[in-house]
């Protein structure tokens, strides 16, 4: 059954999209900003992804996956089943960067396992109709680890080379992250196929699972590629210590041996703030923001924000904008409708949207 849902036609960036459904102005440090509501009527939107002829995939966490162009919507069949439970269901979702030759799309979903469930990774073809997803195939999925719905994850990332990064939380079970067995709390790296790169880092010490590219993490749910191919990722603190990282090949990030948050009941957390061996954050929120999604913005509209690292802020509704060569928060983008920010993108011609779980609604930031 379609829930009530405004999209109407016609303004472009190469091809027809979305028209404004309302619109706000917001300030900033580049003066003011225009803030319209280009698709509402969502149920937790979790992420959405733009297709090269003007059209949007978007999902919810429920396990719906819809299409949008111009007045046109619908729901997408033959996504794979989730464990729709707590903060587990269908999860990111990414055009290749061939999707005009291959309409290859990939999903990242909380995969059922037994009494539980596991973060997983699927591949498929969009129909030329856009109706149906084609030729599924999960082609990576999570050892088998903690039940309960906390904690998957979890963002898809195509690299300059054609590989995926793709980020897993540590499902609540805090040791896993620090465990090379596992691949909860870790950030891995396969290719579009599912076979792992032989110049992963893990690849050749017993035990491990190669696919891991990164471990130490807790539940990062936003990642971004910068100008040099460089990977970075943002991901939840406990009781403060939410942290922007620089992904680097086989770097250990810590948790829960170090951090800058407690636990929730205000204990301590692992050994402090830093250890030998174990990297530090670029910057660290403290209280938490509870951050999600992530973009690294090319310049297009702003260039003065050209580089700079925008992230959703869940908890305290707005956008956090990072710079400089020290990163820091240089700016809070806030306004009625930058609530629980769950996705953060760059559109085609620069434009920046955001999906809001508040008001189950996609937003359009450009200059006013």
């Amino acid at each position: 059954m379609l829930r009530p849902f405004a999209v109407i036609a016609a303004l472009t960036f190469g091809a027809t999209i979305l028209q404004s459904i309302s619109a706000i102005a917001m300030e900033s440090s580049q003066g003011e900003l225009r803030v319209e509501k280009m698709a509402d009527g969502f149920d937790v939107p979790w992420a959405f992804t733009f297709l090269p002829d003007g059209a949007m995939l978007v999902t919810e966490r429920a396990g719906q996956l819809w299409y949008l162009k111009g007045d046109r919507r619908h729901q997408v069949k033959g996504v794979p089943n989730v464990a729709a439970d707590g903060q587990g269901g269908l999860l990111d979702v990414v055009a290749a960067r061939d999707f005009p030759q291959s309409r290859t799309v990939y999903l990242t979903f909380s995969r059922p396992q037994g009494r539980g469930a596991g973060t997983a990774v699927a591949r498929g073809r969009l129909s030329s109709d856009a109706t149906r997803f084609e030729d599924i195939k999960v082609i990576f999925e999570a050892t088998p680890g903690a039940r309960g719905g906390r904690h998957f994850g979890s963002r898809v990332l195509e690299a300059q080379d054609g590989s995926l990064f793709v980020s897993l939380g540590e499902r609540g079970d805090r040791p896993s992250a620090q465990d090379l067995a596992r691949e909860q709390g870790s950030i891995i790296r396969i290719l579009p196929d599912g076979r792992i790169p032989s110049d992963n880092p893990f690849v050749d010490v017993a035990g491990a699972r190669p696919a891991i590219w990164s471990y130490g993490h807790r539940n990062p749910q936003g990642m971004a590629m910068d100008a040099k191919g460089n990977i970075w990722a943002v991901e939840h603190g406990a009781r403060g210590g939410d942290e922007v990282n620089r992904i680097e090949r086989g770097a250990n990030y810590g948790w829960p041996v170090i951090s800058y948050g407690r636990h929730y009941s205000g204990l301590k957390i692992g050994e402090g703030s830093a250890k030998p061996g174990l990297h530090q954050p670029e910057w660290y929120w403290d209280p938490s923001i509870a951050p999600s999604g992530m973009l690294i913005y090319s310049g297009a509209l702003w260039p003065k924000w050209r580089g700079d690292i925008f992230v959703g802020s869940l908890k305290f509704d707005y956008i956090s904008r990072l710079s400089g060569t020290k990163l820091q928060e240089v700016e809070k983008l806030q306004s009625p409708e930058t609530g629980r920010i769950r996705d953060i993108r760059e559109a085609p011609d620069g434009a920046i949207w955001f999906a809001s779980e508040y008001e189950g609604a996609l937003y359009r930031i450009t200059p006013e």
